[in-house]
C-alpha cells in the first residue's frame, strides 16, 4: 500500500499521550529516554502525567509531540512500514521531516526545543493573539483584514471554511467583529502565548534561522509537502529555508490535502495523539482515506490493515 504520514502540530498534545506505546515497543522506550537525557528534564512523565498546565506549555508541547510523533514512526518502520510522502501541521511538519530521514531524533528534538523556546519568548514581548474563523471563505476573510487597522493576517488555512487569524491582539479582536458582520458563523478566539504563523514571529524566525544553521540536513526520503510552499520537497537546502519561512507564513493545509489528494491509492495516516487532522481531510477532500494511529490498538490495526 502507498501512505502519506500525516502529523498533527501543537493543539493536539493530551495528558497521557504514547504511554501505552512506550510500554508496548522497546524502540518507543528508547525515544523517549532519549528525550529526558538530550532536555534534561522528565518529558516522559510530563506526556504521560501532566499536569496538563506543564504540558501545554509551549517549550514542553512542542518536543512531547515531536517525541511521540517519532517513537510512533520507529515502531512503524520497524514493522516495514514507511510512508511514500509526509506531510505535517505547523509543528507538525518536523517529525514529518524526521519521518524522511531529513535529520536524526536527536537533531530533531534539539530544533523543536529551540524552536517552542524562541516561539514563547516571542509570545512574551509581543501582545498577540489568534482566533479561528468559520464559516467564511479565505478570500473573503482577506479582504476584511485589508480594512483593520494593524497586524493581522491569515495563519493556518485548515480548511475551506475554517482559517485561523493572528496578529496583534486589538487587530484580531477588530477583525473578528468584522468578519461576524461580513457572515462568519463563529470567531473564536485560540488560548495560545502568541500570534503564531504572522509578521510578529519575525525576531524569531531569524534567531531560529541562526540555530538551523548548525544542524546537518540530508535529501529527503520521499516528499515532505511544506507548509509554506504547499508540494514536496526534498532539497535539505530549500527544506531549511522553507522552515525558518514558516513562522511568519500560513499554514497552507488546504492546498497540501488538494496535493494529497492528487495523489492515486494513497492511503492517510494520521500519526500522533487525536484525529484533527482526520477531520479536517474530510472537509478538504472527502473522499481521502484516513486511518488514526496514536494507540497500541491503533498500530495493531494498521499492520493488518497493511
Amino acid at each position: 500500500m502507498v501512505f502519506a504520514y500525516l502529523f498533527p502540530g501543537q493543539g493536539s498534545q493530551k495528558v497521557g499521550m504514547g504511554a501505552d506505546i512506550y510500554a508496548a515497543f522497546e524502540q518507543a522506550r528508547r525515544r523517549f529516554d532519549e528525550a529526558n537525557e538530550i532536555l534534561g528534564r522528565d518529558l516522559k512523565k510530563i506526556c504521560f502525567e501532566g499536569p496538563a498546565e506543564e504540558l501545554t506549555a509551549t517549550h514542553n508541547t512542542q518536543p512531547a509531540l515531536f517525541t511521540v510523533e517519532a517513537a510512533i514512526c520507529d515502531v512503524l518502520e520497524a514493522k516495514g512500514i514507511a510512508p511514500s510522502l509526509a506531510l505535517g501541521h505547523s509543528l507538525g511538519e518536523y517529525s514529518a521531516l524526521y519521518a524522511a530521514g531529513v535529520f536524526s531524533f536527536a537533531d530533531g528534538l534539539r530544533i523543536v526545543a529551540k524552536r517552542g523556546e524562541l516561539m514563547a519568548e516571542a509570545g512574551r514581548t509581543a501582545h498577540g493573539a489568534m482566533a479561528a474563523v468559520i464559516g467564511i471563505s479565505r478570500d473573503d476573510i482577506v479582504k476584511v483584514l485589508s480594512t483593520v487597522n494593524g497586524v493581522v493576517v491569515p495563519a493556518n488555512e485548515n480548511s475551506p471554511d475554517q482559517t485561523v487569524i493572528s496578529g496583534q491582539a486589538e487587530a484580531v479582536k477588530e477583525a473578528g467583529e468584522k468578519l461576524m458582520a461580513a457572515g462568519a458563523k463563529r470567531v473564536i478566539q485560540l488560548a495560545v502565548s502568541g500570534a503564531f504563523h504572522s509578521p510578529i514571529m519575525k525576531p524569531a524566525a531569524d534567531r531560529f534561522g541562526d540555530f538551523l544553521k548548525t544542524f546537518p540536513f540530508t535529501s529527503a526520503r520521499c516528499g515532505v509537502v511544506s507548509n509554506v510552499s504547499a508540494k514536496p520537497e526534498t532539497d535539505p537546502g530549500v527544506i531549511r529555508e522553507l522552515l525558518v519561512r514558516q513562522l511568519t507564513s500560513p499554514v497552507r493545509w488546504v492546498d497540501s490535502m488538494a496535493y494529497v489528494g492528487r495523489q492515486e491509492a494513497i492511503t492517510c495516516i494520521e500519526i500522533g495523539p487525536g484525529n484533527v487532522l482526520k477531520g479536517l481531510a474530510r472537509k478538504c477532500n472527502a473522499a481521502l482515506n484516513v486511518v488514526s494511529c496514536e494507540t497500541v490498538d491503533n498500530l495493531y490495526s494498521l499492520l493488518k490493515l497493511s
